[in-house]
């Protein structure tokens, strides 16, 4: 299949998110890849990328923002100091 433009891509996307709470989207027509899963939010290209863009506010993986915050806690308790 050639590339489509980006302006003429008219087909409809779902938004898809992993374990790791990493989005991304995908064709709605395709079935979502192993080890993704939809989130409800499905239309064009770039109304599907605007969504992205309001909820994915924290581009870390959720295993290393969940280590940071261990981190984080352990510096903060009586034993650390």
């Amino acid at each position: 299949m050639p590339p489509v433009d980006e302006e003429e891509d008219t087909r409809i996307y779902t938004v898809v998110i992993n374990d790791e709470e990493q989005y991304s989207i995908w064709l709605a027509d395709r079935d979502v890849p192993s080890g993704w899963r939809a989130v409800g939010k499905t239309g064009p290209k770039a109304e599907c990328l605007k969504h992205v863009g309001e909820v994915w506010t924290d581009m870390r993986p959720l295993s290393l923002r969940k280590w940071m915050a261990e981190q984080e806690a352990k510096d903060k308790s009586p034993s650390a100091s």
